[in-house]
């Protein structure tokens, strides 16, 4: 694995490996895991975090120490205020300020109106909209520029009947964006958005062969998407190219109407 080393040559762009760290929340596989080896390959050095799945971190982690970039494990539950702390402590002891945090972490709970149990909606909310927050609000103090990249979908705009809880955690963290951006613009710091539309994962692998051919049809580009296509457009956003952008979050569907 090639790996490109960035200075920081923008007020508002994203700092590269020598100015500081990326932390990319639930890393471990899927999206994050292509963001992760994105970023690595932008010069970062990139702590990656899971919960229930540190292994995986860890073991992709050491691929890319292997292959001459630089990566940690760190395991936290995002929804405890003390545990995000302590995470992004020690993220800072090992590699110093925070230049870029992507909040890529969620879960999906299907469920039709009538059927939605507090325990989901708590869960799907704390997940989702408080763990963006609580990881944005533990990096501030070790940010003095640099870029946040924070994970919606395409579902947000358009919500679907059956997946309204996960389409209002995902618009929450849209507004979230463009509130964050707001507030955080004059400190040299940007904050984005990618809404991805379906996309090859492990948390959309209970998607029917039926449903994802019919989404392929009506894409104009043919296809669902790959991780690869998400994890180029959060690399081109934390980075210098994209320091006159902020407060935006990109539709990344293929063009899905």
């Amino acid at each position: 694995m090639a790996v490109e080393t960035l200075s920081a040559t923008s007020p508002n762009g994203a700092p590269g490996a020598a100015a500081g760290a990326a932390i990319v929340t639930g890393g471990s596989g899927g999206i994050g895991a292509a963001i992760v080896r994105a970023l690595v390959a932008k010069g970062y050095r990139v702590a990656i975090h899971a919960n229930s799945n540190l292994q995986s971190a860890q073991t992709l982690a050491d691929e890319i120490t292997a292959a001459g970039g630089e990566a940690m494990a760190v395991g936290a539950d995002l929804t405890d205020p003390t545990a995000v702390e302590a995470m992004v402590a020690q993220v800072v002891a090992r590699f110093g300020a925070v230049g870029a945090l992507v909040n890529n972490a969620g879960i999906c709970t299907a469920a039709p109106l009538g059927e939605m149990t507090v325990d989901m909606i708590d869960r799907e909310l704390a997940v989702n909209v408080r763990g963006v927050i609580l990881a944005t609000q533990a990096c501030l103090p070790h940010m003095e520029q640099g870029a946040i990249v924070n994970v919606s979908s395409n579902i947000a705009f358009a919500p679907m009947a059956g997946m309204t809880l996960y389409c209002a955690s995902k618009a929450a963290v849209a507004s979230l964006t463009e509130g964050f951006a707001r507030e955080l613009g004059p400190r040299g710091i940007r904050v984005n958005g990618v809404a991805p539309g379906a996309t090859r994962t492990a948390m959309t692998a209970w998607i029917d062969d039926a449903a994802l051919a019919d989404i392929s049809g009506r894409t104009p580009l043919g296809r669902i998407g790959e991780p690869v296509d998400i994890a180029g457009a959060v690399a081109f956003l934390v980075s210098a190219e994209a320091s006159w952008i902020t407060g935006r979050t990109l539709v990344i569907d293929g063009g899905l109407t």
